[in-house]
């Protein structure tokens, strides 16, 4: 089976090692034993190198190698760690020194913190596609393996330090993927405290997170952006305007917008458990990151920059139609979504 679908994708070598990207995940998540785990993370890493790396361009060609380095270093003490635990399962003090070990090899694999220096340096040099499957597919194994084995007290602390980081980490950012990484970091604290309540909430945040960050980065794919000041400079329709004004609050999590949904679900749950003072500092870092949400977009709308309005940005009928749906989904999602559970 496996060598018939090498034939298949012999001819688009993207395609083949995005199908073993997705069969790696399948491992790890599937494996009952730590070394498959170990096995599938390695897989993942080796079909994700040749998809980021061009070798006509030197940041890709960066990226992957400090991706290469970083993960490398996260596996090898992953194997490490497991192995101990094996031969010293007896142990209560070494077990519970272990896990928090085993917790932070995880969280340097997808790129949380204190371990995310890595994150904004390589998304720099990917291209949107790229950045999607680091910000979304990425993290699968390492949430789902995190879920088997955590320590909850490690974990808080991890939860506040990912909101708190990706609130303030996006203010001076000039850089929209490095705006999107720490976006992705903040929610990441979300999606960390929705795996302790629950896998299956954790994965209906992670479909919601990943439906918004998808519309995000097709619609910068397709506008050719990478920096805030192009979104002032182009000649834009003010509709392409308004849906990413539309999406940037969704991602934020402001309501009617669907963003919120998965959010207020999560602070349902929160406070139910007794997380008050956890709940309070999500949404104060919510507010903080559709603080500056909301700054570009008012830029964006306001600024009338004369410089290079000759340059204008056609978009086919089609494409147009696709983010006009998917803000639409977005804007009325929530409330459609809200009568739905009621």
């Amino acid at each position: 089976m496996f060598l018939f679908f090498i034939l298949i994708f012999n001819n688009s070598n993207k395609m083949f090692f995005i199908f073993i990207l997705l069969f790696s995940t399948l491992i790890s998540i599937s494996a009952n034993s730590w070394f498959g785990c170990w096995i599938g993370l390695e897989i993942n890493l080796l079909s994700f190198i040749p998809l980021i790396s061009n070798p006509n361009n030197l940041l890709s060609s960066e990226a992957s190698l400090k991706y290469f380095l970083t993960q490398s270093i996260a596996s090898i003490n992953f194997l490490f760690l497991i192995l101990l635990k094996m031969t010293l399962m007896k142990n209560f003090e070494i077990n519970n020194f272990i896990s928090i070990m085993i917790n932070s090899s995880l969280l340097m694999k997808m790129g949380s913190t204190p371990f995310h220096f890595w994150f904004p340096n390589i998304i720099e040099g990917l291209s949107w596609l790229n950045c999607f499957i680091l910000m979304t597919w990425q993290k699968i194994s390492p949430m789902i393996l995190l879920s088997y084995y955590f320590n909850i007290n490690f974990l808080i602390i991890i939860m506040i330090l990912n909101t708190i980081i990706g609130a303030f980490g996006g203010f001076n950012q000039t850089s929209l993927r490095k705006l999107m990484t720490f976006s992705s970091i903040n929610n990441l604290g979300w999606m960390l405290s929705s795996i302790l309540i629950s896998e299956n909430l954790w994965m209906f945040y992670l479909i919601f997170y990943s439906f918004l960050i998808s519309i995000m980065c097709f619609l910068f794919n397709m506008l050719n952006m990478f920096y805030i000041n192009q979104l002032f400079i182009a000649n834009l329709n003010p509709l392409i305007k308004i849906s990413l004004l539309i999406n940037f609050l969704s991602l934020g999590g402001m309501p009617p917008f669907i963003g919120f949904f998965p959010k207020w679900i999560m602070i349902n749950f929160l406070i139910n458990n007794n997380f008050f003072f956890l709940t309070f500092i999500f949404i104060m870092m919510s507010l903080i990151m559709l603080f500056f949400y909301i700054r570009i977009i008012y830029s964006s709308l306001m600024f009338n920059y004369l410089k290079l309005k000759w340059f204008k940005i056609k978009i086919n009928n089609f494409m147009f139609l696709k983010i006009n749906f998917f803000s639409l989904i977005s804007l009325f999602g929530m409330i459609s979504s809200t009568f739905f559970f009621l």
